[in-house]
């Protein structure tokens, strides 16, 4: 993860905590500067039936 922090407390509410004001580079494409990413969908925790909660998360802007 860059940027991102994810936490699941113990009454199952996620936050998710991601500085806006950091930047990291332009994306494989060029059309958006990243912010934060999981590079993909990764495990974050499980719920109360135990099944493991997954995140994907991409926080980008577009360049001026």
């Amino acid at each position: 993860m860059t940027n991102a922090e994810i936490k699941i407390d113990n009454k199952g509410i996620m936050t998710i905590t991601v500085d806006v004001n950091k930047e990291f580079g332009t994306s494989a494409s060029g059309k958006t500067v990243t912010i934060a990413t999981t590079r993909g969908n990764k495990g974050v925790g499980s719920n109360k039936a135990g099944q493991e909660v997954f995140v994907g998360l991409n926080v980008y802007h577009y360049p001026e």
